[in-house]
């Protein structure tokens, strides 16, 4: 495996603690082991592990008593701690005895908020781990990105469409039914193949419902389990003034990683245009506006704005600070600014931008045309929003 130096810059005093959640296979335990090479670490994926302390929580006390000070002077790392979520109140009493450091890694929140563990009331800070980024790789080849996806493994194998459908079958759909997330396992099954074909649209509940044969309350909660466990979010419509034309109930959802939504959805991206190439790259850029807010301490919303009349602006970030269209093409056209132009009209943004596939930088009014590489630079650079 490539050493891929990541942008997480994960600091703990001396003394704190913190969760680190993640879907797996993002890079969570090798980055650990590269930050902290001298830590003492659990990892309850390993079943003999797992079941002696599911058994007896009171061991890692036990055994961390009987260690030196010498040893213990950097943070323990318990991996894929949602499995045993008693041993968070021994964490809580060893932190507060002891004065231990602790890093909590998981890939899901949610069975401990489920079974209501204890998520230590503040005494520890809140970390996430992504797919890589760009500003992690040497050259970003934009149609691997896409087909691939951006989970480590995925990204550097050569074919990765059998890891692709292994983790879609093995961990997606298996962990969800293994952690009792989801009860009724045929209709989650129905809505994780759903989710697909309505990836990156606004959500319509009642349509979903009907499609997998529950109700729209239960559609909500498993959209809810995707969120959780860290396999997606939603885009929020942007709500900064009220109006009749603007579209502001319905929300969308996009998965985590654009090559794990390429998968279940079928999806080949052959060449740099098109409707298949457009949602893709779509995709790819709000993954990176993630992932920059959540390194970079950030705390700008990410919301699309859309009339009644289709008029639409795929993300607009902060307060209406930024507005950004994302087009698959190499020369956006009069068109393609409509919805941008309408949008500085109603709310005058401080920057507006078209991130596309241009070979250089041009601007048209109000609007910046960037290369999407360009973009992606700004944006890590703190240009676009939080300079």
């Amino acid at each position: 495996m490539v050493n891929i130096e990541r942008t997480l810059d994960l600091k703990l005093p001396v003394g704190k603690s913190t969760f680190l959640w993640g879907p797996r296979k993002t890079g969570k335990t090798t980055y650990l082991k590269n930050r902290f090479p001298h830590s003492l670490s659990y990892d309850f994926l390993k079943t003999d592990l797992f079941f002696e302390f599911l058994k007896n929580p009171a061991r890692l006390r036990e055994e961390l008593s009987a260690k030196s000070q010498s040893e213990l002077k950097d943070p323990i790392i318990l991996d894929e701690v949602q499995k045993v979520p008693q041993l968070l109140d021994e964490v809580q009493w060893l932190i507060e005895n002891k004065g231990l450091s602790f890093i909590l890694c998981g890939s899901s929140a949610r069975k401990l908020k489920k079974g209501r563990a204890n998520l230590l009331g503040g005494r520890a800070w809140r970390y996430e781990m992504f797919p890589l980024v760009t500003p992690e790789l040497q050259h970003p080849q934009l149609l691997r990105i896409l087909n691939h996806g951006l989970i480590p493994s995925h990204y550097l194998e050569e074919d990765a469409k059998k890891s692709l459908k292994a983790y879609i079958q093995d961990y997606l759909k298996e962990e969800v039914f293994s952690e009792g997330l989801a009860r009724n396992i045929p209709a989650f099954s129905r809505f994780f193949d759903v989710v697909g074909y309505s990836h990156g649209e606004m959500i319509h509940y009642s349509n979903i419902a009907r499609e997998c044969g529950v109700d729209s309350k239960t559609i909500m909660e498993y959209y809810q389990i995707l969120i959780d466990t860290l396999l997606g979010q939603f885009v929020e419509p942007f709500k900064k003034r009220q109006s009749r034309e603007v579209i502001t109930k319905s929300s969308k959802f996009y998965l985590f990683d654009v090559g794990v939504a390429g998968a279940i959805t079928k999806r080949h991206v052959e060449e740099e245009r098109g409707e298949l190439f457009g949602k893709a790259f779509e995709h790819f850029i709000l993954t990176e506006m993630a992932a920059h807010r959540s390194y970079h301490d950030l705390d700008y919303q990410i919301n699309f704005w859309r009339t009644k009349h289709g008029l639409e602006v795929d993300f607009i970030l902060g307060e209406g600070e930024a507005a950004i269209e994302i087009k698959g093409t190499s020369q956006p056209d009069k068109t393609d600014l409509k919805p941008l132009e309408a949008f500085i009209e109603e709310y005058s943004p401080k920057k507006a931008f078209v991130v596309c596939n241009a070979k250089t930088e041009r601007s048209v009014g109000k609007i910046s045309i960037l290369p999407w590489r360009q973009f992606l630079q700004e944006l890590w650079t703190d240009k676009i929003i939080g300079g």
